[in-house]
Formats: structure tokens, sequence, C-alpha cells
């Protein structure tokens, strides 16, 4: 019974140490795609957006599903035109992948020269606490936009370096993760067993009893 019950804490620490070293496995793994993706950049641009086509297609299906299932509420039809454009996206991008990530740069460029003079403006007309701040973030953002469209349609390839660096930052977060986890596991391990040690010590030495003369 005793035994049993000092034997589990470790085979739950036991546990949890795999789990978080499985965790550092799938980081490294990220952090080697990331890192393949930063040089292989067309690569990374069209699997990119083969896997963001077969996502809007899986999401456009079970949405439409979805739409059949609950077809006599007042959303039926909206739930239908949504998951259809979904899996028309979807399948476009999955059979056109190349002029999928050229519009995708076009909409970032836009949405980061928008994005900058948004800032820019703001900035200069509130002149808040953090006027500095956002007016560096502001003009970051409006030469990314320029860059980005000035190189256009050859920046498409900027696709695949945003989701290596995704994919690299992700891995070294997890990587960082099972490794945190596994060193408080084997702290809250040893400061258990410590614990569990001092208080077997009583009984560790039992009393002699008095022999008479």
């Amino acid at each position: 019974m005793g035994r049993s019950r000092s034997t589990r804490p470790t085979g739950e620490a036991a546990k949890m140490r795999r789990g978080f070293s499985w965790l550092g496995a799938l980081g490294v793994l990220l952090v080697l795609a990331g890192l393949v993706g930063l040089v292989y950049t067309g690569f990374a641009t069209l699997t990119s957006m083969i896997l963001f086509g077969w996502l809007l297609l899986i999401g456009g299906v079970v949405g439409l599903l979805h739409a059949v299932q609950a077809r006599g509420s007042n959303f039926f039809w909206l739930g239908v035109v949504v998951a259809a454009l979904n899996i028309a996206a979807g399948v476009v991008v999955i059979r056109r992948p190349e002029a999928a990530a050229e519009a995708l740069a076009m909409f970032a460029a836009l949405l980061f020269l928008t994005g900058g003079l948004f800032r820019l403006v703001g900035a200069l007309v509130v002149r808040g606490p953090q006027f500095g701040w956002t007016l560096v973030q502001g003009a970051f953002d409006l030469l990314l936009g320029i860059l980005v469209l000035s190189t256009w349609p050859s920046s498409r390839y900027v696709i695949g370096v945003l989701f290596s660096l995704v994919l690299l930052f992700d891995g070294l977060g997890l990587i960082a993760t099972g490794f945190g986890g596994r060193h408080i596991v084997g702290m809250v391990s040893e400061r258990l067993a410590d614990e569990a040690e001092a208080r077997r010590a009583p009984d560790a030495e039992p009393v002699k009893p008095v022999q008479p003369e």
C-alpha cells in the first residue's frame, strides 16, 4: 500500500517528462522546417499555399455539413454561401498556388500600406505618450508595403518567408516549453522525494527497549 503510494508520483512525473520531451522534439522539427523554408522560399511558399487551400476546402466541407444539419434555421443559406465560397477558394488555391501567392502578397502589401498610413496619421494627430513608437511602427509598415508592392509579383515568396518564420519561432517556443517543463517536473519530483524521506525519517530508527541490568 505504502509502496504504491510512493511510486505513483514518480510514474506521473516520468509521464510528464516524456510529454515535455515530445514537445521539445516537435519544436526541433518545426525549427528545422522553418530553416529549410527560409533557404528554399519558393518551396515554402507553394507548401504554405497548398496547406492553406486544403484548410479552406476542409473548412468549407465541414461548414456545408453543419449548414445542412441546421437547414431549418434562419442562417441556413448564409452558411451554405460561406461554405461554397470556402470550397471554391480552396480548389482555386490548390490548383493555382503560385497565382494565389501573388494575390495574397498583393493583399498583404495593401494591408501594410493602409496600416502604416493609419498609424502615421494617428500618431501625428493624437501625439499620445506612445508617439515615437507608433510613428516608427507606421513608417516600418509603410516601408514594408512599398517594398512588397514594388517587387511584385516576385514578392510572392514573402508568403513562404513569413510561413517559415512562424514555424521557426513556434518551434523555439516549443523547445523552451519542453526543456522548461522537464526542469520544473524534475525540481518538483526532487522536492516531493525529499519531503517523503523527511516524513519517513522518524520511523526509520525505532526506539530500542531498555534492557534490565
